[in-house]
């Protein structure tokens, strides 16, 4: 058995540890008392997982958690994540990604979950699009509460039009959130997907409670299935982006328009997997396929959109 009071090698007792910890044993590697741990795990501030009504915890990734706390560059060299692009699900960059060859592995899931990647050491970029209702700002408040004294950037990959995905010609005449709450079918994204935060804000701004919406029973975990689900018939309305309507024939309502960034350490930025993906956005091809695909605006392609 290992003793994390023990003097010696930190290499050693580390080898000696388990690869999942235990609330005690994580806790007492980390010095902090197993409440403290227990809220970071919970507020997802560090990697960890609930299983079967614990809480276990991968070393090896609270290792690099740890570092880039300490923000030791010799230390956070050495255990740099890998190049992966977490978090929301966009077309326009999974095209450019993959025409670019910049290098970057796309792994798309929600707005807070790669957040929480970066926090996590498992990815160097993520793509987020987050109002903070109190100041109406995009993105930099949550980066600011999930990933505290980090050196942040968020760089605007683009302005885009979020609404409501109807079928073509709108049958039912929708023209408002308040709109969802009658005889309806709608899809949703998954709970931590920048699009459901969007969405509920604007349920909430019009008086609308969650539960009032007949949302189907699974959410579409990208902004394709959420259009899917409409042109298939499986919904009769979804809250999406309107490039995504326009790719299946559907038509659309607009209700907000917002910043789309992708937020990373500033010596990520600096890299050649950012530096191939931004450089090839500043291209003539990166224009021309934004604008067949619609609602998007690249104006402000590349432009630092805070600096923490």
């Amino acid at each position: 058995m290992y003793d994390l009071d023990a003097d010696g090698d930190f290499a050693g007792i580390c080898r000696l540890m388990p690869d999942v910890l235990t609330m005690k044993e994580a806790a007492a590697w980390l010095r902090l008392s197993e409440r403290s741990l227990y809220e970071l795990a919970r507020s997802r501030r560090l990697p960890a997982a609930q299983v079967g009504g614990k809480w276990l915890f991968p070393r090896a990734q609270l290792e690099r958690w740890l570092a880039a706390q300490a923000d030791q560059p010799d230390v956070a060299h050495r255990l740099d994540p890998p190049p992966i692009l977490a978090g929301s699900h966009d077309p326009l960059l999974d095209w450019a990604v993959r025409q670019s060859g910049c290098g970057l592995a796309m792994r798309a899931g929600g707005s807070l979950d790669g957040l929480a990647e970066l926090a996590a050491g498992a990815a160097q970029v993520a793509a987020s699009h987050l109002l903070d209702p109190d100041s109406g700002t995009w993105n930099e408040p949550a980066v600011r509460e999930m990933l505290p004294r980090r050196a942040m950037v968020g760089i605007t990959w683009a302005w885009r039009e979020q609404g409501l995905i109807v079928p073509a010609g709108n049958p039912r005449n929708l023209a408002h959130v308040r709109d969802l709450t009658g005889g309806m079918r709608v899809v949703r994204r998954q709970a931590r997907a920048g699009s459901h935060v969007l969405l509920t804000h604007l349920l909430t701004e019009a008086g609308v409670r969650l539960e009032q919406v007949p949302f189907l029973p699974e959410p579409a975990l990208s902004e394709d299935e959420v259009a899917a689900a409409v042109a298939e018939g499986r919904a009769d309305a979804g809250f999406g982006i309107r490039a995504e309507a326009a790719a299946r024939g559907l038509g659309f309502v607009p209700l907000i328009r917002e910043r789309f960034d992708l937020v990373m350490e500033r010596r990520h930025f600096f890299g050649e997997p950012m530096q191939a993906l931004l450089a090839f956005a500043r291209g003539p091809a990166f224009a021309a396929r934004a604008t067949r695909m619609g609602g998007y605006d690249v104006a402000e392609m590349g432009a630092v959109a805070f600096n923490l």
